[in-house]
């Protein structure tokens, strides 16, 4: 687990993933939203840890934002995903640095209608910790 304190806006690295590398999902909470972060293969094996990050979030009662810069693939589950935390969320819901494959299925489901997708990272401001939900692979 990461840790910064202090307030200060911060750019959180993550790393590109290599086709094949295990998905992961991370919850980091903020002072002024909820940030869950996707990398990999966003599909059918990673609803799980969808559903426990997405929980993770709502409780926050702060907004919620997707940084999806690092999803090399996303199925039905993903889409899914984003259509609950969207329709569930008294905010409306932020999908950062989406490529162009998200891209692509946000427009041809209309799900993008619900959510506000951008190109740029804002930065965050670190309250508490970065939380990891159990990374999936071929051993997970």
């Amino acid at each position: 687990m990461d840790e910064t304190a202090g307030g200060t806006s911060t750019r959180l690295p993550t790393p590109t993933p290599a086709p094949g590398d295990p998905a992961t999902v991370h919850v980091i909470v903020g002072s002024s939203r909820a940030r869950i972060v996707l990398s990999g293969e966003v599909d059918a094996d990673l609803a799980a840890d969808l559903q426990e990050a997405s929980a993770h979030a709502e409780a926050t009662n702060l907004p919620v934002e997707i940084d999806a810069h690092h999803v090399t693939f996303m199925d039905s589950s993903g889409v899914a995903f984003l259509a609950r935390l969207a329709s569930r969320s008294p905010h409306t819901v932020r999908v950062l640095r989406a490529p162009p494959t998200v891209r692509f299925l946000l427009e041809v489901t209309r799900i993008g209608e619900l959510l506000d997708v951008v190109d740029d990272d804002p930065g965050f401001e670190v309250e508490g910790s970065v939380s990891a939900i159990r990374p999936q692979g071929p051993t997970g």
